[in-house]
Protein backbone atom coordinates (compact mmCIF):
# COMPACT_ATOMS: atom_id res chain seq x y z
CA UNK A 1 0.00 0.00 0.00
CA UNK A 2 1.40 3.42 -0.93
CA UNK A 3 1.80 5.88 1.91
CA UNK A 4 -1.39 7.58 2.94
CA UNK A 5 -1.95 11.00 1.50
CA UNK A 6 -1.23 13.88 3.82
CA UNK A 7 -4.32 16.03 3.45
CA UNK A 8 -5.61 19.17 5.06
CA UNK A 9 -9.17 20.20 4.28
CA UNK A 10 -9.77 23.94 4.07
CA UNK A 11 -13.48 24.04 4.70
CA UNK A 12 -16.11 26.29 3.31
CA UNK A 13 -19.61 26.60 4.74
CA UNK A 14 -22.33 24.12 3.95
CA UNK A 15 -24.70 26.77 2.67
CA UNK A 16 -26.10 26.60 -0.84
CA UNK A 17 -23.60 29.20 -2.01
CA UNK A 18 -20.77 26.80 -1.19
CA UNK A 19 -21.97 24.46 -3.90
CA UNK A 20 -22.85 27.09 -6.44
CA UNK A 21 -26.29 27.40 -7.97
CA UNK A 22 -28.36 24.31 -8.60
CA UNK A 23 -28.15 23.36 -12.27
CA UNK A 24 -30.76 20.86 -13.29
CA UNK A 25 -28.99 20.25 -16.58
CA UNK A 26 -25.59 19.49 -15.12
CA UNK A 27 -26.07 15.76 -14.64
CA UNK A 28 -28.73 14.32 -16.88
CA UNK A 29 -29.65 10.70 -16.47
CA UNK A 30 -28.35 8.80 -19.49
CA UNK A 31 -27.68 5.30 -20.73
CA UNK A 32 -24.43 3.82 -19.47
CA UNK A 33 -22.09 2.62 -22.22
CA UNK A 34 -21.64 -1.12 -22.05
CA UNK A 35 -17.86 -0.85 -21.73
CA UNK A 36 -18.23 1.47 -18.73
CA UNK A 37 -16.28 4.25 -20.34
CA UNK A 38 -17.74 7.64 -19.57
CA UNK A 39 -18.00 11.17 -20.79
CA UNK A 40 -18.09 13.96 -18.23
CA UNK A 41 -21.50 15.17 -19.47
CA UNK A 42 -21.24 18.57 -17.84
CA UNK A 43 -19.03 17.86 -14.83
CA UNK A 44 -16.12 20.34 -14.88
CA UNK A 45 -12.66 18.97 -15.59
CA UNK A 46 -9.42 20.24 -14.07
CA UNK A 47 -5.69 19.73 -14.31
CA UNK A 48 -3.50 18.01 -11.72
CA UNK A 49 0.19 18.67 -11.12
CA UNK A 50 2.07 16.76 -13.81
CA UNK A 51 5.20 16.68 -11.64
CA UNK A 52 3.38 14.84 -8.85
CA UNK A 53 0.86 12.60 -10.63
CA UNK A 54 0.48 10.23 -7.67
CA UNK A 55 -0.04 12.91 -5.03
CA UNK A 56 -3.77 13.07 -5.66
CA UNK A 57 -6.83 11.31 -4.31
CA UNK A 58 -8.54 9.06 -6.85
CA UNK A 59 -12.04 7.78 -6.22
CA UNK A 60 -11.85 4.00 -6.72
CA UNK A 61 -14.90 1.76 -7.14
CA UNK A 62 -14.67 -2.00 -6.66
CA UNK A 63 -16.06 -4.24 -9.41
CA UNK A 64 -17.28 -7.49 -7.87
CA UNK A 65 -19.08 -10.56 -9.20
CA UNK A 66 -22.43 -10.49 -7.44
CA UNK A 67 -24.29 -13.79 -7.35
CA UNK A 68 -27.21 -12.43 -9.35
CA UNK A 69 -24.95 -11.36 -12.21
CA UNK A 70 -26.77 -8.03 -12.53
CA UNK A 71 -23.73 -5.76 -12.32
CA UNK A 72 -24.87 -4.11 -9.10
CA UNK A 73 -21.33 -2.86 -8.59
CA UNK A 74 -21.97 -0.26 -11.33
CA UNK A 75 -25.03 1.33 -9.71
CA UNK A 76 -24.94 5.15 -10.03
CA UNK A 77 -21.79 4.96 -12.18
CA UNK A 78 -20.28 7.19 -13.48
CA UNK A 79 -22.30 10.15 -12.25
CA UNK A 80 -21.81 9.62 -8.52
CA UNK A 81 -18.06 9.09 -8.85
CA UNK A 82 -17.59 12.14 -11.08
CA UNK A 83 -19.77 14.40 -8.96
CA UNK A 84 -18.18 13.39 -5.67
CA UNK A 85 -14.70 13.89 -7.12
CA UNK A 86 -15.68 17.34 -8.38
CA UNK A 87 -17.20 18.38 -5.05
CA UNK A 88 -14.07 17.22 -3.21
CA UNK A 89 -12.00 19.38 -5.55
CA UNK A 90 -14.38 22.31 -5.13
CA UNK A 91 -15.04 22.23 -1.39
CA UNK A 92 -11.65 21.17 -0.01
CA UNK A 93 -7.95 21.71 -0.62
CA UNK A 94 -7.50 18.02 -1.35
CA UNK A 95 -5.82 17.39 -4.70
CA UNK A 96 -8.26 15.18 -6.58
CA UNK A 97 -7.98 13.17 -9.77
CA UNK A 98 -10.88 14.24 -12.02
CA UNK A 99 -11.12 10.70 -13.42
CA UNK A 100 -12.37 7.98 -11.04
CA UNK A 101 -11.27 4.40 -11.58
CA UNK A 102 -12.78 0.90 -11.46
CA UNK A 103 -10.75 -1.84 -9.79
CA UNK A 104 -11.05 -5.61 -9.57
CA UNK A 105 -9.73 -7.57 -6.62
CA UNK A 106 -7.21 -9.31 -8.85
CA UNK A 107 -5.88 -6.01 -10.19
CA UNK A 108 -2.31 -5.47 -8.91
CA UNK A 109 -3.01 -1.72 -8.89
CA UNK A 110 -5.57 -2.22 -6.11
CA UNK A 111 -2.91 -1.67 -3.47
CA UNK A 112 -2.05 1.74 -4.94
CA UNK A 113 -5.41 3.10 -3.83
CA UNK A 114 -5.99 3.60 -0.08
CA UNK A 115 -9.78 4.01 -0.35
CA UNK A 116 -12.31 1.88 -2.25
CA UNK A 117 -16.08 2.17 -2.61
CA UNK A 118 -18.48 -0.79 -2.79
CA UNK A 119 -22.11 -0.23 -3.72
CA UNK A 120 -25.22 -2.45 -3.57
CA UNK A 121 -23.66 -5.54 -1.99
CA UNK A 122 -27.05 -6.81 -0.85
CA UNK A 123 -27.11 -9.73 -3.30
CA UNK A 124 -23.66 -10.87 -2.25
CA UNK A 125 -20.19 -10.00 -3.47
CA UNK A 126 -19.45 -13.37 -5.03
CA UNK A 127 -16.08 -13.56 -3.30
CA UNK A 128 -13.88 -16.49 -4.18
CA UNK A 129 -11.41 -17.71 -1.56
CA UNK A 130 -8.62 -15.80 -3.27
CA UNK A 131 -10.79 -12.66 -3.30
CA UNK A 132 -11.35 -12.96 0.44
CA UNK A 133 -7.61 -13.24 1.00
CA UNK A 134 -6.85 -10.26 -1.24
CA UNK A 135 -9.46 -8.04 0.39
CA UNK A 136 -8.24 -9.02 3.87
CA UNK A 137 -4.66 -8.24 2.86
CA UNK A 138 -5.71 -4.91 1.34
CA UNK A 139 -7.45 -3.91 4.56
CA UNK A 140 -4.67 -5.19 6.84
CA UNK A 141 -2.17 -3.15 4.80
CA UNK A 142 -4.08 0.04 5.54
CA UNK A 143 -6.77 0.14 2.87
CA UNK A 144 -10.16 1.58 3.82
CA UNK A 145 -13.49 0.33 2.45
CA UNK A 146 -16.70 2.38 2.18
CA UNK A 147 -19.81 0.20 1.64
CA UNK A 148 -23.09 1.83 0.59
CA UNK A 149 -26.67 1.38 -0.64
CA UNK A 150 -28.39 -1.80 0.41
CA UNK A 151 -31.66 -2.14 2.24
CA UNK A 152 -33.44 -4.46 4.65
CA UNK A 153 -32.48 -7.55 6.60
CA UNK A 154 -32.29 -10.07 3.72
CA UNK A 155 -29.75 -7.90 1.90
CA UNK A 156 -27.80 -7.42 5.11
CA UNK A 157 -27.61 -11.20 5.57
CA UNK A 158 -26.33 -11.71 2.01
CA UNK A 159 -23.62 -9.12 2.55
CA UNK A 160 -22.71 -10.33 6.03
CA UNK A 161 -22.28 -13.90 4.81
CA UNK A 162 -19.54 -12.72 2.48
CA UNK A 163 -17.86 -10.11 4.63
CA UNK A 164 -17.56 -12.26 7.77
CA UNK A 165 -15.08 -14.36 5.78
CA UNK A 166 -12.89 -11.27 5.43
CA UNK A 167 -13.08 -10.52 9.16
CA UNK A 168 -13.07 -13.95 10.84
CA UNK A 169 -13.81 -13.76 14.54
CA UNK A 170 -14.93 -10.14 14.40
CA UNK A 171 -18.34 -8.53 14.34
CA UNK A 172 -19.38 -5.16 12.92
CA UNK A 173 -20.07 -2.45 15.48
CA UNK A 174 -22.87 0.12 15.20
CA UNK A 175 -21.31 3.58 15.23
CA UNK A 176 -22.98 5.98 17.68
CA UNK A 177 -23.83 9.49 16.59
CA UNK A 178 -21.06 10.88 18.78
CA UNK A 179 -18.39 8.98 16.82
CA UNK A 180 -15.93 11.47 15.27
CA UNK A 181 -16.70 10.27 11.75
CA UNK A 182 -20.01 12.16 11.94
CA UNK A 183 -18.36 15.39 13.11
CA UNK A 184 -14.75 15.49 11.93
CA UNK A 185 -15.41 18.01 9.15
CA UNK A 186 -19.13 18.65 8.98
CA UNK A 187 -21.06 18.39 12.24
CA UNK A 188 -23.94 16.05 11.42
CA UNK A 189 -26.87 16.23 13.82
CA UNK A 190 -28.22 12.79 12.96
CA UNK A 191 -27.23 9.62 11.17
CA UNK A 192 -28.84 10.42 7.83
CA UNK A 193 -31.11 8.25 5.76
CA UNK A 194 -30.71 9.21 2.11
CA UNK A 195 -33.26 7.65 -0.25
CA UNK A 196 -33.03 7.05 -3.97
CA UNK A 197 -34.52 9.97 -5.85
CA UNK A 198 -37.64 8.05 -6.92
CA UNK A 199 -38.74 8.08 -3.27
CA UNK A 200 -38.52 11.88 -3.00
CA UNK A 201 -42.22 12.62 -3.40
CA UNK A 202 -43.47 9.54 -1.56
CA UNK A 203 -42.92 11.12 1.83
CA UNK A 204 -40.68 8.17 2.77
CA UNK A 205 -36.92 8.03 3.15
CA UNK A 206 -36.72 4.23 3.23
CA UNK A 207 -37.17 1.73 0.41
CA UNK A 208 -38.45 -1.31 2.33
CA UNK A 209 -40.68 -1.82 5.33
CA UNK A 210 -37.79 -3.42 7.22
CA UNK A 211 -35.36 -0.61 6.38
CA UNK A 212 -36.78 2.33 8.30
CA UNK A 213 -33.70 2.82 10.48
CA UNK A 214 -30.35 3.72 8.88
CA UNK A 215 -27.36 1.83 10.22
CA UNK A 216 -23.72 2.85 10.12
CA UNK A 217 -21.66 -0.15 11.15
CA UNK A 218 -17.90 -0.56 11.17
CA UNK A 219 -15.17 -3.14 11.42
CA UNK A 220 -12.14 -2.24 13.54
CA UNK A 221 -8.66 -3.68 13.80
CA UNK A 222 -7.09 -4.86 17.07
CA UNK A 223 -5.86 -1.35 17.85
CA UNK A 224 -9.27 0.22 17.32
CA UNK A 225 -8.59 1.55 13.83
CA UNK A 226 -11.66 1.79 11.64
CA UNK A 227 -11.14 -0.34 8.52
CA UNK A 228 -14.58 -0.48 6.90
CA UNK A 229 -17.73 1.60 7.22
CA UNK A 230 -21.01 0.01 6.14
CA UNK A 231 -23.87 2.38 5.29
CA UNK A 232 -27.02 0.22 5.41
CA UNK A 233 -30.61 1.39 4.79
CA UNK A 234 -29.35 4.52 3.05
CA UNK A 235 -28.07 5.51 -0.39
CA UNK A 236 -25.24 8.01 -0.17
CA UNK A 237 -24.25 7.43 -3.79
CA UNK A 238 -27.63 8.50 -5.15
CA UNK A 239 -27.20 11.76 -3.27
CA UNK A 240 -24.07 12.33 -5.34
CA UNK A 241 -25.37 10.95 -8.62
CA UNK A 242 -28.70 12.82 -8.72
CA UNK A 243 -27.62 16.23 -7.46
CA UNK A 244 -28.50 17.88 -10.78
CA UNK A 245 -31.81 16.12 -11.41
CA UNK A 246 -34.15 17.77 -8.92
CA UNK A 247 -33.59 20.95 -6.90
CA UNK A 248 -35.55 19.72 -3.91
CA UNK A 249 -33.55 16.49 -3.79
CA UNK A 250 -30.30 18.46 -4.10
CA UNK A 251 -31.06 20.72 -1.14
CA UNK A 252 -32.74 18.07 1.03
CA UNK A 253 -30.31 15.19 0.56
CA UNK A 254 -27.27 15.93 -1.64
CA UNK A 255 -26.20 19.23 -0.12
CA UNK A 256 -27.36 18.58 3.43
CA UNK A 257 -26.29 14.96 3.93
CA UNK A 258 -24.64 13.05 1.08
CA UNK A 259 -21.67 15.31 0.40
CA UNK A 260 -20.97 16.21 4.05
CA UNK A 261 -21.12 12.54 5.05
CA UNK A 262 -18.91 11.44 2.15
CA UNK A 263 -16.32 14.10 2.95
CA UNK A 264 -16.39 13.15 6.64
CA UNK A 265 -15.85 9.47 5.86
CA UNK A 266 -12.98 10.19 3.47
CA UNK A 267 -11.27 12.66 5.78
CA UNK A 268 -11.55 10.28 8.74
CA UNK A 269 -10.21 7.37 6.70
CA UNK A 270 -7.24 9.33 5.38
CA UNK A 271 -6.20 10.77 8.75
CA UNK A 272 -6.63 7.80 11.10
Amino acid sequence: MNRRLLIVLLLVGISGSSYGQFDGGMRRRRQRPMDFQFDRAGVPDWETDAEFPNDVFTFARLRYNDYGGWGKWATDYPDSDLNFSFRLQQLTSLKVNPDPVILDLDDPKLFDFPFIYIIEPGHGLGLLDEDVETLRRYIDNGGFVFVDDFWGEPEWEFFYRDIERVFPGREPVELPLDHPIFHIVYDLTEKPQIPSIQWLYSGLTYERHDAQTPHYRAYFDDEGGLQMIICHNTDVGDGWEREGVDERYFHTFSEKWAYPLGINILFYAMTH
